[in-house]
């Protein structure tokens, strides 16, 4: 009776686990070990995407994955199926509807005095992807508010948020990098830069990186670390509406969206993406930077990815608006930029507990 009763438990448990993975939308298929070893990139792909007339976007190889495995694309995408609880007593925002808004736009122009809106990163051989669209995110929006140019550190995140977040360079959760914002801020990245300085350079992206320790010290002597942290005042979800999306971009400025990365993402040279053929690989986190229609009518979001310039257009990327493609619409997070540390009042307050998480 006992054993029935463990084993109803279990199924139960499970059930639960499917139903959050579901939900989110993210969790990639099952591959095969002849899958995981295969080239990520494919000429039955390009050739699939290219023929089809109702495609929209042209495929590509590309330098950045020229020899790259299925597994090693794999494990960029960083984005775990977020667990329910994560996002309890997270607010949903939502903007007034009567809110014009323009046919077309890029935070780059918008803001030009905000040189880290064009950045593009390269997150080198580690799952970081949510640390990346957040930290991103975060300094643009400081720049947005505060008119002060700053690049903060995706390191710091990645590195001392720890299970709170997720598992690093093996994957997180991206309303928590935002919560770790408000509870514990982020330095700048002068004080503690990126693990990974070669990025993708050499061949394969090979060996995958291990989630670096955190140090919570300055690389250079001078420099405090607590004086060095800038802080958010709020960590939310936006509506999943592209009205609401937009007007959030458009208020507030650039904002993490999570998406289901296929096979023929990797492919994507130009046009406005939607999938077209191949296998789930896993949930992604990129900043969302604007929209606008094609000369085809195609309605799109403007993205910028952190795989460096020599993928996609530039680095950047299009994807198909107001369908929700790929999931795109349902996986928006952000929050404010604080004043704390900002200006003279700098707060030297302990932050290294968890517990307020």
């Amino acid at each position: 009776m006992a054993e029935h009763h463990h084993r109803i438990r279990v199924y139960l448990a499970s059930a639960i686990l499917l139903l959050a993975v579901i939900n989110t939308g993210i969790a990639a298929e099952n591959l095969s070990q002849q899958k995981l070893t295969s080239r990520i990139l494919q000429n039955e792909i390009v050739k699939e995407v290219n023929e089809n007339p109702n495609a929209g976007w042209i495929a590509a190889f590309n330098d950045r994955f020229a020899n790259s495995t299925v597994a090693e694309f794999k494990r960029l995408l960083g984005v775990k199926p977020t667990p329910k609880n994560e996002f309890l007593g997270v607010p949903v925002v939502s903007h007034d509807i009567s809110l014009k808004l323009p046919k077309e736009f890029d935070a780059r122009t918008a803001w030009s005095q905000c040189s880290s809106i064009g950045r593009i990163l390269d997150q080198g051989h580690c799952g970081s992807c949510w640390a990346f669209g957040a930290v991103e995110s975060l300094s643009d929006r400081f720049c947005i508010k505060y008119n002060m140019n700053i690049s903060l550190s995706v390191n710091d995140l990645l590195a001392c948020c720890g299970f709170l977040c997720g598992q690093g360079c093996n994957g997180g959760y991206p309303i928590s990098a935002w919560r770790y914002f408000k509870h514990h801020g982020v330095v700048t990245e002068e004080c503690d830069p990126y693990f990974d300085n070669t990025g993708c350079s050499h061949p394969g992206c090979e060996p995958a990186y291990p989630t670096p320790k955190c140090v919570r010290k300055c690389v250079s002597g001078n420099q405090l670390w607590r004086e060095s942290k800038h802080y958010g005042v709020s960590a939310y979800k936006v509506r999943h509406g592209p009205q609401d999306i937009m007007a959030e971009v458009y208020k507030n400025g650039p904002v993490e969206v999570a998406f289901t990365v296929y096979e023929d993402f990797a492919h994507y040279k130009s046009g406005v993406y939607k999938h077209i053929t191949g296998a789930n690989i896993g949930g992604h986190a990129v900043k969302l930077i604007g929209w606008g229609t094609s000369d085809d009518g195609e309605d799109y979001w403007l993205l910028a990815n952190q795989w460096n310039r020599s993928w996609g257009d530039d680095g950047y990327f299009k994807i198909k608006r107001g369908t929700n493609e790929c999931g795109i619409e349902h996986g928006v997070v952000a929050g404010l930029p604080s004043d704390r540390n900002v200006f003279n009042g700098i707060n030297t307050s302990d932050d290294v507990l968890v517990s307020s998480f």
